[in-house]
């Protein structure tokens, strides 16, 4: 069964770094493009990144680039999301996801196979 598995989230000061990690189990993730969203409390899931299959293409949503990074190491069928310089309003319950595609998409309708999430605070 198709699974995803978020971590490392926490509570960090605004400035500080966290690192996420995807992983998956149930298939490999080779051949799909995985994304990265965030859905704060009151509001509705965004888009955060999203990493082709070759990871050779990656896009991010304006607000994070420059302090994101997606990453995927696929020998241990894994995607990473390296977060610096956090902000108050990064705070979100962050998921993965993955589509029938080595492509990335715009659209959270275009993903599925959601994960359970992982909490990111960022506040002082």
């Amino acid at each position: 069964q198709l699974q995803f598995v978020e971590s490392g989230g926490g509570l960090v000061q605004p400035g500080g770094s966290l690192r996420l990690s995807c992983a998956a189990s149930g298939f490999r993730l080779d051949y799909y493009a995985i994304g990265w969203f965030r859905q704060a409390p009151g509001k509705e899931r965004e888009g955060v990144s999203c990493i082709e299959s070759s990871g050779r293409n990656t896009n991010y949503t304006d607000s994070v680039k420059g302090r994101f990074t997606i990453s995927r190491d696929n020998a241990k069928n894994t995607v990473y999301l390296q977060m610096n310089s956090l902000k108050p309003e990064d705070t979100a319950v962050y998921y993965c996801a993955t589509r029938p595609s080595p492509y990335c998409s715009s659209g959270a309708d275009d993903f599925g196979s959601w994960g359970q999430g992982t909490q990111v605070t960022v506040s002082s």
